[in-house]
């Protein structure tokens, strides 16, 4: 008999894999944004993972094409999608006469980037999205409910702490306009969206490299810094006096967003207006958002976003405005798990382990149906082994009851139900045991 080739087990770097008990948190919290989602009447939808790379690449180039993998299948040119808004254009193209608008869909799912991974970063990752799509219009109202829906979402999953903050970029391309910088305009944006990261020197630096001039580069670093409260900027925006067209536009958008955002109740302690954040993609035209958690700023943004004018105009005629959000789920899951900031409602599937004493199992399997029945997740324990690996079987899974059952058990109809947490033990009836596990 030849012997085995064995190979050894390894995981390509930047693919997360967890084990079951942190897998029930990184489950729940998942629910949980799904459940605050569909709360605001957004629609799920997901899309393939493998698109034809003419479709997905359609617009992409530096980076992001450079990040994608690609593969031949066949005469097939394909890649992975890298991110859900692309997929999202491709579908209300395809199906545009079948759909109503606004489109309202969030999904939940796997992009892929190829990237190089770092503490928290991977090439495998959930996003987590909700993009409300409109037919040649969509009222600003919508850029108002995306921050409704963060706070919403945020204090689900047990966050007391965080701030979303909002800017608009059309007051910022105002601001170019007035400086005679328009055409540098992109290449601005990125380097003032980096401004919390690398200071203001360093943006200074990097403005004078793309030949912006010392007066411009003084007046955009004294606009973004504009400090106080949200009424304080939005009255310091107005008595700029600035004519262009497109920064007035913007600063009456961010005013509208402000006041739609207090009828909806997020509270004042939760949102700023921040003339920093300018989110580095070119594709957003309008209200733009980051949020952060407050006790853990050097994380970074956890969600981020925009209004975009045109969605679609890659494969269709039709003018498809939107507004949307994405959380970069797996990335904040693997730094807050490690930080110990997530608890789970649940730290186990199981509700119980019923573990049987003896070779006579079919009591066992009738109870376990008897529970499953009433909605308690029940595992059984049925190897013959000795009972302290069956009850560390119990703890290292988290299960926080174990139902003995054995002969004494039978004939009284009274079982032994053992708190994992307390130590404590009693002989229960049945429907005691039930109302003890649901309680």
């Amino acid at each position: 008999m030849s012997e085995i080739n064995r190979i050894e087990p390894r995981t390509l770097p930047g693919f997360m894999e967890l084990n079951p008990n942190d897998q029930v948190k990184f489950n729940q919290m998942l629910d949980s944004i799904r459940n605050s989602y569909e709360c605001f009447g957004f629609l799920p939808l997901d899309t393939p993972i493998i698109e034809f790379s003419e479709v997905l690449l359609a617009k992409a180039g530096g980076e992001t094409e450079k990040q994608t993998y690609r593969f031949s299948k066949g005469d097939s040119d394909l890649s992975l999608r890298f991110d859900h808004t692309v997929p999202l254009a491709k579908y209300v193209a395809k199906y545009y006469n079948e759909l109503v608008f606004p489109f309202k869909r969030y999904v939940i799912g796997k992009v892929y980037r190829g990237e190089r991974p770092q503490k928290g970063r991977y090439r495998e990752f959930y996003q987590c999205d909700v993009d409300i799509i409109g037919e040649n219009e969509l009222s600003i109202i919508n850029d108002a409910q995306i921050p409704s829906i963060i706070y919403t979402t945020f204090k689900n999953l047990g966050f007391d702490k965080f701030t979303i903050c909002i800017n608009n970029r059309k007051i910022l391309n105002g601001i170019f306009n007035s400086l005679n910088q328009s055409e540098a305009a992109t290449d601005i944006l990125r380097i003032i969206d980096k401004i919390e990261k690398i200071g203001e020197e360093k943006v200074e630096t990097e403005l004078e490299m793309i030949g912006i001039d010392e007066d411009a580069i003084t007046t955009i670093i004294r606009f973004v810094m504009i400090e106080g409260s949200v009424d304080d900027k939005l009255l310091s925006l107005n008595n700029l006096e600035i004519t262009d067209e497109i920064f007035q536009q913007g600063v009456q958008e961010l005013s509208d967003v402000v006041k739609c955002m207090r009828s909806l109740g997020v509270p004042e302690d939760y949102f700023t207006i921040d003339l920093k954040i300018a989110r580095g993609l070119d594709y957003y035209t309008g209200t733009v958002y980051e949020t952060f958690l407050d006790d853990y700023r050097k994380i970074g943004s956890v969600c981020s976003g925009g209004r975009f004018d045109n969605l679609a105009e890659y494969y269709t005629d039709k003018k498809l405005p939107g507004v949307g959000i994405s959380i970069g789920f797996t990335r904040l899951f693997y730094l807050l798990n490690q930080m110990d900031v997530i608890k789970a409602d649940k730290e186990a599937i199981s509700d119980v382990l019923i573990i049987p004493m003896d070779s006579e199992v079919d009591d066992c399997l009738q109870i376990a149906n008897t529970l499953r029945t009433n909605g308690i997740n029940t595992d059984i324990y049925f190897e013959d082994v000795k009972m302290k690996k069956k009850m560390r079987y119990a703890d290292k899974w988290c299960i926080p009851y174990v139902l003995i059952i054995g002969e004494t058990e039978r004939e009284t109809g009274l079982y032994s139900l053992k708190n994992m947490k307390t130590g404590e033990q009693e002989a229960l009836n049945i429907d005691d045991i039930i109302n003890k596990i649901k309680q």
